[in-house]
């Protein structure tokens, strides 16, 4: 298994959450129908995830990574070389937002969800706004039919769900599990903009456990099944 080596405030790391996503990569999107498709991710990082899904499965299709980190991209081309896999997974410097993105069946990403006041924080990249789904919400606005994203239990995840039903779509699969609070998390700004949250009933959690969810979010159309209702007792749980 690829395991990044950058210092954690030049590169995002964080070994666990970056394995879980990568697991519902596999479980949500590659090995469910997304077979020869185009997918497109926000966030790279040093690209581990991805890697590490495209050397466990059969997936036949091409992924564009975006990242504007130009240290996490100069690692995630070095590491994409060394595992040869520049044909399927592109990765482009450049901002995500401001870029022509190519056509896409999917849009994949473990987006910003670190809820503070302003960016400046250990990684001023990993912010995800005021509540913490910002960059998810702008995400859920480009409109693709299929969307992964990563959910995070203290960033507002009851709101957040209900910003995707109103931008039409369902949650068609969802897989959850328990982190710790990390590194980035756990940095005094963060943490008491997250208590902030928890006493508006936004943000959720127990102790130094907090929830995290790969959700697959399809458009109601493409849907035949709504576990929105479920996610959100489950992510509300703590």
């Amino acid at each position: 298994m690829l395991i990044s080596s950058r210092p954690v405030k030049d590169v995002f790391y964080c070994p666990e959450e970056s394995n879980f996503y990568s697991q519902c990569l596999e479980s949500l999107v590659l090995n469910e129908g997304a077979h020869g498709k185009t997918i497109i991710e926000f966030g790279a990082g040093d690209g581990t995830p991805v890697i590490n899904s495209l050397m466990r499965t059969r997936f036949d299709g091409i992924i564009h990574g975006f990242e504007l980190n130009e240290l996490a991209w100069k690692t995630a081309k070095s590491n994409i070389q060394e595992y040869e896999l520049s044909a399927q997974y592109i990765i482009h410097n450049t901002s995500f937002f401001e870029a022509s993105l190519p056509k896409a069946d999917y849009l994949i990403s473990n987006p910003p969800y670190l809820p503070a006041p302003d960016e400046n924080i250990y990684q001023p990249l990993l912010h995800g706004g005021t509540d913490g789904s910002k960059i998810a919400k702008q995400l859920l606005s480009l409109d693709y039919e299929n969307v992964l994203l990563m959910l995070s239990s203290y960033s507002n995840p009851e709101g957040f769900i209900n910003y995707a039903i109103m931008q039409g779509y369902s949650i068609a699969n969802f897989i959850v599990s328990p982190l710790n609070f990390g590194y980035y998390s756990s940095e005094p700004k963060v943490k008491n903009t997250i208590r902030e949250l928890r006493e508006k009933k936004m943000a959720f959690y127990s102790g130094n456990i907090y929830l995290l969810a790969g959700v697959l979010f399809k458009k109601h159309h493409k849907c035949q099944v709504d576990l929105s209702t479920e996610l959100i007792q489950i992510m509300t749980a703590l």
